[in-house]
């Protein structure tokens, strides 16, 4: 999960953390560059403009912030993820740090249990994208080799280690452009067009996308993608946004997350139905989402706490529009939540609120796209 935004509260802490402190204060209005919601939590975090980070929800309950507030000791941030109960950012230096709770090492140190501050990951130098998930963590390298920590289900490439802290080096991928990490699995977008996936397939009803239910290991091609420009893993679904616009999903399609108008499972890729002009899509737990050319988002899939975004609380298992949403560059899907990024660099959220995850300053769920605070 790979994607972010302030206030009219302060909270003693932020996202169960001591990381993060009450941006309200602030004397320059920043806007969000980028934004990542959690997919197995309740937390969002944004990417500004001026290279820091800013956190909303819970990564740690009970404890939480309902507005943004800024993560601390990170000032040159390229690129961030959310998933679990941690984050990480990618620095420009090349450099990891994470923060969050630390089961199974997922921030890339065994030294502490779970770290109130961001913390380097081991023996990262040259990072250019990072990817988490509730039980592991991946980077792309410059060289486009991929590296993974945490617990491994087979997304370390190999059978060799049930837990790591230490990257390990994914055998048999050298050229990268992008990793996506999902629960059971990892999948690595390559320079032509093709994507690679490992771990558990049988898991997540063919999450692998190779039209078979054995786990693998080694990475194995996705059947019949040969020229995506974009991947997302969610908990038990898959995507991949194709150069021509139109979106392929695969997995365990419950809630009709597949997007082609059923709820059976797919172990090869599929068509999402009626979406032609894609520019960005996020796998969510159990919902995707879609931006389109003209800047309006369309999500499919369980709609339980309304994170399609449409003004009902009805699953849906074909695309339908986000209310009120015609300039959004980006978008990403939460576990029960999403948010999409305006070309104004302001940020809006709908779905579940519990935690404050739609970072309004408030704990009310919405079906239709609400404004995050201070952007």
């Amino acid at each position: 999960m790979n994607f972010l935004n302030i206030p009219a509260i302060s909270l003693i802490y932020c996202l169960g953390l001591t990381a993060c402190s009450d941006s309200s204060s602030s004397k320059a209005k920043l806007v969000a560059k980028s934004i990542a919601a959690d997919n197995m939590g309740n937390h969002v975090c944004a990417l500004l403009s001026d290279g820091t980070v800013q956190c909303w929800g819970s990564i740690l309950p009970p404890t939480r912030s309902l507005v943004p507030a800024t993560v601390s000791n990170i000032s040159n941030a390229i690129a961030i993820a959310s998933n679990g109960v941690h984050s990480c950012a990618v620095l420009s230096s090349g450099t990891v740090r994470c923060w969050g709770g630390n089961a199974d090492d997922v921030l890339g140190s065994s030294s502490v249990a779970d770290s109130s501050v961001p913390i380097a990951v081991t023996g990262i130098t040259n990072a250019t994208a990072v990817s988490t998930s509730l039980s592991h963590t991946c980077v792309r390298l410059g060289a486009g080799t991929v590296q993974c920590w945490g617990r491994n289900y087979d997304q370390f490439g190999d059978t060799t280690t049930l837990f790591g802290s230490v990257p390990v080096t994914v055998s048999g991928i050298t050229h990268a452009v992008d990793v996506a990490a999902g629960e059971y699995s990892a999948c690595a977008l390559l320079n032509d067009g093709t994507v690679q996936c490992w771990g558990r397939n049988g898991d997540i009803y063919g999450g692998l996308g190779n039209g078979s239910a054995a786990d693998s290991a080694s990475p194995v091609t996705v059947s019949g993608i040969t020229n995506a420009s974009t991947i997302s893993l969610g908990l038990t679904d898959s995507c991949a946004l194709l150069s021509d616009g139109t979106v392929q999903c695969w997995g365990k399609n419950e809630f009709g997350g597949l997007g082609n108008g059923s709820t059976m499972y797919a172990s090869v890729p599929l068509t999402v139905s009626g979406i032609t002009n894609a520019v960005s899509v996020s796998a969510g737990s159990e919902h995707t989402c879609a931006v389109l050319s003209s800047g309006s988002i369309q999500c499919w899939g369980n709609n339980a706490s309304g994170q399609l975004g449409n003004g009902t609380t009805t699953d849906s298992s074909v695309p339908v529009a986000v209310s009120g949403i015609t300039n959004s560059v980006a978008v990403t899907a939460g576990r029960a939540n999403t948010c999409a990024l305006l070309r104004s660099g302001s940020v809006q959220c709908w779905g579940n609120n519990a935690d404050g995850e739609l970072g309004d300053g408030t704990t009310t769920i919405s079906s239709v796209p609400v404004t995050v605070s201070g952007f």
